[in-house]
């Protein structure tokens, strides 16, 4: 009798624990297999007007971070190579002394880029946000998206299903230590459980306003 229990109790924690390894990966190998032919290099990606650049913190000083210099440079790259028209930079802005958007400008501009050439997306609080407020708010039917090789499965799948038809360019100035990918690996795993669940289950709503279209229909 107390065999049988043992035997259905671990036959109950293998189900329950490959169930939930299926979980965790499954939504990382779908996103990667529908990026895998929209990831682009620099010289490599289609013409399009815009580049939208996600946005990956601040250091304490308030400049973007490595990897955020790196998706920075990348668009000022795309912009001086006559890919895109305008860069938008979208990152969180709730509070008063962390302005993410701003500092990818001040960078950008630094770099040689145009102040005009320039858009700010203040709640751009997460890629779901920065993906729909792309639309919704800016107007736009399609972009290239600019990140990290590791982020871009995530992003691509999330604008694409949102209605922003994207292609994307890889991030890759700098190298980066191992111990840094692999958190950002992990973290990616979770994020995109949470992609799936966003865009099939939960759809929520970020924080909008008033239309701010990048172009007006006639240009």
């Amino acid at each position: 009798m107390w065999k049988r229990i043992l035997n259905f109790i671990w036959r109950l924690i293998k189900t329950l624990a490959l169930t939930g390894l299926l979980v965790l990966i499954l939504p990382r190998i779908i996103t990667a297999v529908y990026s895998w032919t929209r990831i682009y290099t620099v010289s490599a990606a289609p013409t399009e007007r815009v580049a939208i650049v996600f946005g990956a913190g601040l250091t304490r000083d308030g400049y973007p971070t490595a990897i955020l210099r790196d998706r920075v440079e990348t668009a000022a790259q795309l912009y001086f190579a006559g890919k895109v028209q305008k860069l938008l930079m979208s990152g969180d802005n709730r509070f008063d002394n962390y302005n993410e958007p701003g500092a990818m400008s001040d960078y950008a501009v630094s770099l040689g880029v145009p102040e005009n050439a320039i858009v700010l997306d203040y709640a751009g609080r997460r890629t779901y946000d920065t993906c729909y407020r792309a639309k919704a708010i800016f107007g736009l039917d399609s972009a290239l998206l600019v990140t990290q090789a590791f982020h871009l499965p995530r992003a691509l799948f999330l604008c694409n299903a949102l209605g922003l038809q994207a292609a994307g360019v890889e991030a890759n100035n700098i190298p980066y230590r191992k111990l840094s990918l692999v958190i950002w690996n992990v973290r990616e795993q979770l994020a995109t459980v949470g992609a799936l669940w966003d865009v099939y289950i939960e759809k929520p709503l970020p924080v909008l306003g008033n239309p701010e279209p990048i172009f007006s229909k006639s240009s």
